[in-house]
């Protein structure tokens, strides 16, 4: 009888111990699904995510009506038949990250599926059949690092529902229990799903992925599903909540194009669902952030590239969703402008969401796309920003890129105050941008520990010694201070925008404020205002340039591609330039071939004002040069 006892008792306490670690478990999903929002929803079939049945009539029209469009239609098509020589992908991951078979598994199961559907060719369900076949049977999706997880999930998910009643019924139940054992039920595990309350892209990405399984999986799932999705929708405004209050995105240029695409990719499926998206796309500043995105290209083809970010600008399918949102057809004019060059087709094709540019198309013809009619676009936020042109048609145009922010934001270098330039077809006045996470990560570099001293500032890429911005006694910026753009005008002679600096340099200077002007339209000033504390003070003006310098006492002439650029210092007026390496400094820093900085320094006296005050002409301005440059206080606001 003891022993019986005994015996139940310890089936008890296995039991209760198991019941917990299901709470546990269940958690941060139970959180995240207190609202329902989808109630009793009826699901449509399948396929249900974002193309219902015989909707692609409307994409076979626009395709038709449109040269550009059947151009890009018939690019995706044959990339499609190229992919049915390749292996099926394999498991393999670099460093820590599964993240780049992940994304190609969603380019080449996207793809196929929609040349199946655009033309019910079997050659293109069978390869997609392999290819969804080999990944669900990877032993798992890698779900340390959670975006490998979400771009398979949705990968997958989008074959399984686009393809589902020309697949077998045994490639049905592979990849069903392949979206739940590896893309939704490691979602649940508090181990892998801290995205959940995080307000950065893997938040966007993640709940984007995943409700997609949900989505997909409805009919043999519904409780779960319904509570994913609901979940989803009430962890991603978190994400969304940094595009207040007009449309900044705070992790640049780059991650506008991975976390503002999932996070259309997650509203308008919902819509499609749905026939409403509950209340996301009205988030403040969320739309807005369509014209941020269309103003961060330069006339070069190049992005305002801070932070972690590329340089080359880059088609985002997004965009079209926006304008169509927006009714808004001037928010497609850089779009306009990668569809109908040929040579940006090979680039095209790596995108792993182009099919996307076609559903959300909406029958557009590129000629009903008009330049947009504003030449500067300011965005305050997380990372204030601020972006300038003399015009949008004329490829020789200025434009200038201009940034605020923290070094604290994420994935931000120390760049607060730094801007790009381009004149003449040319950037003159550059960003590195990102180095490959892995290359630094491989080599021992505490990479994403952003403390004030952590070794990530070290990094040659990552701190102010490199970038378009001062350094002050030679310190790095703090990273718990904030510059806001303080003050800008769009007024067509003198677009300027202003920021305040002081506490990026705190501890260093008592004030200092930052100016850029785009001066009549001709040439650009960079005027800098600063208060030093009660010790004299050292200050770096730093430009950062591709192009070959010459430097003779305080100007410098910048050439590059046969044009020509003067770098004026018109005070301190005794200002003698010069010019800096921009060699690594260590072993685990990136190259940096054809590149140099072009500067100067100089010392301010203890508990002194000061100005400092650069114009950047091109060559056809050299004439028009004003002979003063006023105070901050002065400019247009």
């Amino acid at each position: 009888m003891d022993n019986n006892n005994s015996l139940r008792s310890s089936m008890m306490t296995k039991i209760s111990f198991l019941n917990i670690i299901a709470f546990l478990l269940l958690f941060p999903f139970f959180v995240w699904a207190q609202v329902d929002r989808v109630g009793s929803a009826r699901f449509p079939d399948h396929p249900r995510i974002l193309l219902l049945k015989g909707e692609e009539a409307s994409i076979n029209k626009t395709v038709s009506a449109d040269k550009t469009w059947g151009q890009l239609n018939q690019a995706i098509l044959t990339e499609c038949d190229a992919m049915l020589a390749l292996a099926p992908l394999e498991r393999i991951k670099i460093g820590r990250r599964l993240l780049s078979t992940s994304r190609e598994g969603l380019r080449r199961i996207f793809y196929l599926a929609f040349a199946y559907r655009m033309t019910h060719q079997e050659k293109y369900l069978k390869r997609a059949e392999q290819e969804l076949l080999a990944v669900s049977a990877f032993s798992d999706w890698n779900p340390t690092h959670f975006l490998d997880v979400a771009e398979m999930t949705m990968a997958v998910s989008i074959g399984y529902d686009w393809l589902y009643n020309d697949l077998s019924a045994q490639s049905r139940s592979a990849i069903r229990e392949a979206i739940l054992k590896k893309g939704i039920e490691p979602s649940l595990d508090t181990k892998f799903n801290s995205w959940l309350t995080v307000t950065n892209n893997w938040n966007q990405v993640c709940n984007a992925g995943i409700a997609y399984g949900a989505m997909a999986i409805y009919e043999d799932q519904p409780e779960l599903a319904k509570r994913i999705i609901n979940r989803s929708i009430e962890s991603i405004v978190l994400p969304m909540g940094d595009y207040s209050p007009n449309g900044a995105y705070p992790e640049g240029y780059s991650y506008w194009g991975y976390g503002t695409s999932f996070n259309v990719m997650f509203i308008s499926a919902l819509d499609k669902l749905f026939g409403t998206d509950f209340g996301l796309s009205q988030k403040p500043g969320f739309l807005n952030s369509a014209g941020y995105m269309e103003n961060m290209t330069g006339p070069t083809g190049d992005a305002f590239n801070y932070s972690d970010s590329g340089l080359t600008g880059e088609l985002q399918p997004a965009m079209f969703w926006f304008a169509n949102k927006l009714k808004d057809p001037s928010l497609l004019w850089e779009e306009r402008r990668y569809l109908t060059n040929p040579a940006e087709t090979k680039r095209q094709v790596k995108d792993r969401l182009l099919p996307a540019t076609l559903l959300w198309s909406n029958g557009i013809s590129m000629n009903a796309i008009r330049a947009p009619k504003s030449t500067m676009w300011v965005g305050s936020g997380t990372t204030p920003v601020a972006m300038m042109r003399t015009s949008w048609t004329d490829p020789a145009a200025i434009y200038v890129g201009f940034k605020g922010g923290s070094p604290g934001t994420n994935h931000a270098h120390m760049d607060a105050g730094s801007f790009v330039m381009d004149a003449d077809g040319v950037r003159w006045a550059m960003d590195f941008g990102m180095q490959s996470y892995e290359t630094l990560e491989s080599k021992g570099v505490d990479l994403w520990n952003k403390t004030q001293n952590s070794q990530r500032w070290q990094v040659f890429r990552y701190n102010n010694y490199v970038h378009n911005t001062l350094t002050i006694n030679d310190s790095l910026q703090r990273v718990a201070g904030k510059s806001e753009i303080t003050s800008s005008s769009n007024t067509p002679l003198f677009m300027n925008a202003t920021t305040d600096l002081t506490a990026v340099y705190k501890g260093s200077v008592a004030k200092a404020k930052r100016g850029i002007a785009i001066m009549n339209k001709d040439y650009v000033v960079v005027r800098d205002e600063l208060e030093t504390l009660p010790t004299a003070t050292t200050v770096r003006w730093t430009m950062l340039t591709s192009a070959t310098v010459t430097v003779n006492g305080n100007k410098a002439e910048l050439t590059k591609d046969g044009k020509k650029l003067t770098l004026l210092v018109q005070e301190p007026a005794t200002i003698v330039l010069k010019t800096w390496s921009t060699d690594p400094p260590h072993e685990y820093d990136a190259p940096n071939p054809g590149t140099m900085r072009v500067g100067f320094d100089v010392t301010v006296p203890a508990n002194a004002k000061t100005a400092l005050t650069v114009l950047l002409i091109p060559e056809k301005a050299a004439k028009k040069i004003a002979t003063n440059v006023q105070p901050l206080d002065q400019w247009p606001h």
